[in-house]
């Protein structure tokens, strides 16, 4: 790292910095600390939203590819034409934010009980800690590695590790910057991040075209074993965990999931309506092109540069310093981005890493806010008996916040990541989403579910995927003893786990989780529902409308319309009418093409020199063109949204009463669940 480097490094930071301070003036209530005041617009919420990652996704992206190449983008499409439909119909999301929750336990207590909230809370906090605790430290170290720094300090008197030093700095950071204003922080200083990616990635795509010929990677990604293909999907079953197998499950799982995670829950309520969040997630779509085509462009020009003899001369320190390493698992997460600190040039270096350093303290301030609000709002409010002040309730949140930055830095510190990134985040995350998509899923649309059949599924997906973690993990290994038996048994059980020579990773543990509560909601809401759930006033709609939730529109309705087809409703505009569309019609002929190159490549296969040609023009060039006009958009919508964002917040009148309380809850009498917001509860 040169001068330059550092300078373009810090300096968007200082900006960001900046809006952090500028946002707390605009924190009135405890609505606007955990969801903006509800008053976020489409562009916002979705760049928001977008810079989640950062260094984490970089590591855990790059420790895929030397395994995968293209292959999963090909069995990816498979889920294009069905995430599409799940977005434009607001699956989930849209059901949610009608029911004006501030938590997903909240919502858990209004459709079920406070008992089952406050196991959820309990439940999603821990999940959650353990899953977010490796984001800090693998940041941290990849920080580390990228910037070549010594690998231990002198602090005082003791040698510390630099990992640790750089971890607590960052967690100090987004603490001070997250406690600051809640949400309101989170989505501008987040939406700057955002904004700012989409132009960094632009400039880094350029050296890299001009420094690495086709030719060069095409003859490294090719050169690989029979089953083992980084370019074609069809020579590559034989490849471990990042194979067809893990897409379709990935599809099957995603689906199931849908907002069942936590770790930004606070998006799926602070959008101005439901309509402006489901849109969020229609037009953030779009927004990926320019993201995809750097990440894309990144890889194969590092692996290229590790792989070719051209650069075997540039890339000989790089190998040195990973001999140096010992540890397999520190090996394969430091030689990409150790790779990409050798092969880009100055200020393109810097660019990068301030892109990656932003994209780290937004992930930290969102799990800091995320985890702690489920916290105080799930576990610590539900508990108690007497009302807060709204001040004392702000308070705790930021106190809850340091605790969660405590947690996670000890979680960091003394835990061994062995699984791969993508694969610990799926397996941790379905610790909470194995047992609660059951009960999102049937609780928003299902009025027969019932709160036993919640706390079966629940359970049962939770303790089946608490087992997978369980059976992962390396100690397994060291309980070996003389007897041949045990040492079978315990190599089994342990990360060498199989059934029938399928290698059981985390993707596979989630599945079963998955289809173990689904399978307890349905049968024991059959048997146990007596009276069918007042979903009117669960998601507030006809006599129990809320006036500000509405979308207003002059739209006509047709007695038969093709759009309503795929979900676009009277709430579209026209100008929403032609985004969706267009997203539509784009998925679909990507959808197309998969189901006819995988028909056409199953009588006439392709040669695999033609499957690295297309990959350099739809995963690279396609990409690259069509994201220069989306960042052009995006900056403009996310100026005037964030604009109109502030003067929203300006004018809003507080509702102190507006906390996430859920005031009367009574099943045994028959009542519905009554917001602060109600009179008197209704009965059914």
């Amino acid at each position: 790292m040169r001068p330059l480097d550092w300078i373009i490094m810090f300096a968007p930071l200082l900006v960001v910095a900046i809006i952090g301070i500028y946002t707390r003036r605009y924190v009135k209530s405890v609505a606007d600390f955990m969801a903006g005041g509800r008053n976020a617009g489409r562009y916002l919420l979705c760049t928001a939203r977008s810079g989640m990652g950062g260094a984490v996704t970089f590591v855990a992206g790059y420790e895929a590819f030397p395994k995968a190449g293209f292959v999963l983008s090909w069995w990816g499409q498979m889920g294009v034409l069905v995430g599409l439909i799940t977005g434009i119909y607001g699956f989930v999301s849209y059901r949610y934010r009608q029911t004006r929750a501030l938590t997903l336990a909240q919502f858990f207590e209004m459709r079920y009980s406070r008992p089952f909230r406050l196991f959820c809370g309990i439940l999603g906090y821990v999940a959650g800690l353990i899953n977010y605790g490796i984001i800090p430290v693998v940041g941290a170290k990849f920080f580390v590695t990228f910037l070549q720094l010594p690998h231990t300090v002198q602090v005082f008197s003791y040698t510390v590790d630099t990992y640790l030093v750089l971890m607590a700095l960052f967690l100090t950071t987004s603490t001070l910057l997250v406690t600051l204003g809640g949400q309101v922080t989170v989505l501008a200083t987040d939406c700057a991040e955002g904004m700012f990616s989409l132009v960094a990635a632009l400039v880094i795509c350029i050296p890299l075209l001009l420094m690495f010929h086709w030719s060069q990677a095409q003859q490294v990604l090719l050169d690989r074993p029979p089953g083992h293909s980084l370019v074609n999907p069809f020579d590559a079953f034989q490849t471990q965990d990042f194979n067809f197998w893990y897409s379709l499950m990935g599809l099957v799982i995603g689906v199931y999931w849908t907002m069942g995670w936590q770790n930004a829950h606070a998006f799926n309520s602070c959008g101005l309506t439901p309509h402006e969040s489901r849109m969020g997630g229609i037009i953030g779509r779009y927004r990926g092109f320019i993201g995809g085509a750097m990440g894309t462009l990144m890889a194969v020009c590092a692996t290229t540069y590790l792989n070719h003899p051209a650069y075997a001369t540039a890339a000989a320190p790089v190998h040195h310093a990973i001999a140096q390493l010992t540890d397999p698992i520190e090996q394969r997460k430091a030689l990409y981005p150790l790779a990409i600190s050798y092969m880009l040039p100055i200020g393109i270096r810097g660019l990068l890493c301030s892109t990656l350093l932003m994209g780290l303290i937004s992930t930290d301030g969102m799990h800091l806010h995320s985890w702690s609000s489920i916290l105080i709002q799930d576990v610590i409010m539900p508990l108690r008996k007497r009302p807060l002040t709204t001040r004392q309730h702000l308070t705790l949140l930021r106190l809850g916040m340091v605790f969660v930055a405590l947690c996670a830095f000890t979680f960091g510190a003394l835990f061994r990541q062995s699984e791969y990134v993508q694969i610990w985040f799926g397996v941790t995350q379905s610790i909470f989403c194995g047992g609660a998509g059951a009960a999102i899923i049937g609780g928003l649309y299902w009025r027969r579910g019932t709160t036993a059949a919640a706390w079966v599924g629940m359970l049962s997906g939770s303790i089946l995927s608490f087992i997978g973690i369980i059976m992962q993990l390396k100690f397994w290994d060291d309980l070996h003893p003389a007897n041949p038996t045990w040492a079978l048994i315990c190599h089994r059980l342990g990360p060498g786990l199989s059934i029938h020579g399928v290698h059981m990773n985390g993707t596979y543990v989630s599945l079963l989780a998955m289809i173990a509560a689904v399978l307890g909601y349905v049968v024991v809401s059959l048997l146990t529902c007596r009276v069918p759930h007042n979903m009117d006033r669960l998601l507030h709609r006809g006599q129990y409308a809320v006036a500000s939730d509405q979308t207003q529109t002059t739209k006509t309705a047709r007695r038969f319309d093709l759009s309503k087809i795929i979900g676009i409703d009277k709430e579209f505009t026209r100008g929403d009418r032609w985004l969706t569309i267009g997203q539509f019609w784009w998925s679909m002929a990507w959808f197309l093409l998969f189901v006819i190159g995988t028909a056409v490549e199953l009588r006439h296969p392709f040669a695999n020199g033609t499957w690295a040609n297309f990959w350099l023009w739809t995963g690279i060039w396609l990409n690259l063109c069509i994201g220069v006009v989306t960042t052009i958009w995006f900056t403009i919508g996310c100026t005037y949204d964030m604009r109109v964002f502030f003067r929203r917040l300006r004018q809003e009148k507080e509702d102190v009463h507006d906390d996430g309380t859920v005031v009367h809850q009574d099943d045994r009498r028959g009542f519905e669940v009554v917001l602060a917001e109600d009179k008197a509860p209704v009965a059914k």
